[in-house]
């Protein structure tokens, strides 16, 4: 489909580029929401003449879409029936109460989480939680709120469901959710564990609590926190087949994101199957309504704005300015993303990056042997990106969310104070990836 007349006759690389640099300058001052902000950026592509209205549609990846909004009802009827709850309570009972203990297997608990289901909805019902169980110690929270965002971001990379990033570049890049456990699950769980020692050698070991606080811990029931048995058997069930139904999606021949669909709408089927018809209309509602509707449409806004700058021709150039600097070798090629999505990553929210890269590193697999050889700066992509938006509160999602909960809970979460220990963090864990994808690919 050709390229519509570009307003005033401006040329449609300076004009998508400078409209692309407007976004994300909005995006990283923070102070109009990021969904508006896409969403601009996306009508501006259009009304500009960059892109019709037909490509500005066409550009929309409905399988991201389906597999982030059917993950978001799977979660909201889930969470209903108490489930997350009793695995917060059953950690700390694990650990006896002791806080060092606690930081640990939160940390687990919620790397396995964010791989299972999503970073940000994990930490939306991991923080909770972990304030109520450090106000019972009387131990600062911070620590725990800390190591948590580093386990979510961790443990999210690990699959092709756990980060917002590996859902574009999966779905964008025709990558099985089988390829992203077997690619880059091994790696994960060494970083995770260097993380976890590393958090123990700063805060952990400090740590204390009085044997009153503890026994208050010791006290609280698990079980009083399923509020509906029958619905938890049905959550459990039906997550549990939506996750066999990724990973034998390819014999399946069907996409993430119908199979994230099809096991919303069956959990939203039988939720609402006890109930009469008035009562299930406001069930359906109130299910509906905890969707984030502000990152769909941020996503939405987001591919429209990223199809404008591709048809623009910016990637097309930067794809051939990374592949002449790297001298078209596949390595070099690989370390550079690695390293360039884990510090960008760091400044900027790695969505909007990675929606950016994906085109970008597709247009390089001329120069570098064709698509089936440049699998590899897709891992390079995804441990760069999800593990460098650890690097600062702006970095990923996740960390926004879990600072927001905790300043409305009147603790401090500064940028500066969390990104002069972060980042150095960080910068580890992207040294073990570099090692890691050198050995076993380059």
């Amino acid at each position: 489909m050709p390229t519509p007349s570009v307003l005033l006759g401006l040329n449609p690389l300076i004009l998508s580029s400078v409209l692309l640099l407007l976004v994300y300058a909005a995006l990283i001052a923070d102070t109009i929401n990021r969904a508006i902000v896409s969403l601009l950026g996306a009508c501006a592509m259009i009304v500009s003449g960059i892109l019709t209205q037909d490509m500005a549609t066409q550009s929309i990846d409905a399988n991201t879409i389906g597999l982030l909004t059917g993950m978001m009802i799977l979660v909201s009827i889930s969470r209903r029936s108490g489930l997350f709850q009793y695995l917060a309570i059953v950690s700390a009972r694990r650990a006896k109460a002791s806080p060092w203990g606690i930081l640990l297997i939160l940390q687990i608990t919620t790397a396995v989480l964010s791989a299972l289901l999503d970073n940000v909805t994990t930490v939306l019902l991991v923080v909770p939680v972990t304030l109520a169980i450090t106000r019972a110690l009387d131990v600062p929270a911070y620590p725990f709120l800390f190591s948590e965002i580093f386990a979510s971001n961790i443990g999210g990379t690990a699959t092709l469901i756990g980060d917002p990033p590996n859902i574009l570049i999966g779905s964008l890049a025709d990558l099985s959710f089988n390829a992203f456990v077997i690619h880059l699950t091994p790696i994960i769980l060494v970083i995770m564990a260097v993380q976890a020692l590393m958090i123990h050698l700063l805060w952990g070991r400090d740590m204390h609590a009085t044997a009153e606080a503890r026994a208050r811990i010791m006290s609280l029931k698990a079980a009083d926190e399923i509020q509906d048995p029958v619905l938890l058997k049905q959550s459990i069930g039906v997550i549990g087949l939506v996750i066999i139904g990724f990973i034998f999606a390819r014999p399946l021949k069907l996409e993430p994101g119908t199979i994230a669909m099809l096991g919303a709408t069956v959990l939203m089927f039988l939720d609402n199957w006890a109930h009469h018809s008035e009562k299930q209309a406001e069930n359906v509602h109130k299910t509906f309504t905890d969707v984030e509707w502000i990152t769909i449409f941020f996503f939405i806004g987001l591919f429209i704005t990223v199809h404008g700058v591709e048809v623009g021709g910016l990637l097309h150039l930067l794809a051939e300015k990374l592949v002449a600097a790297t001298g078209g070798d596949l390595a070099k090629t690989g370390f550079a993303i690695l390293w360039a999505s884990a510090i960008l990553s760091a400044i900027i929210d790695n969505i909007p990056f990675v929606a950016t890269m994906i085109p970008l590193v597709k247009d390089m697999a001329p120069a570098l042997g064709g698509a089936a050889q440049i699998e590899p700066l897709w891992w390079c992509l995804s441990l760069g990106a999800c593990l460098g938006g650890n690097g600062t509160l702006i970095g990923a999602s996740a960390n926004l969310t879990v600072a927001g909960i905790a300043e409305r809970e009147g603790i401090r979460f500064s940028f500066w104070t969390y990104s002069k220990l972060a980042f150095p963090l960080m910068l580890v864990s992207l040294a073990i990836s570099h090692l890691y994808v050198w050995l076993r690919y380059f």
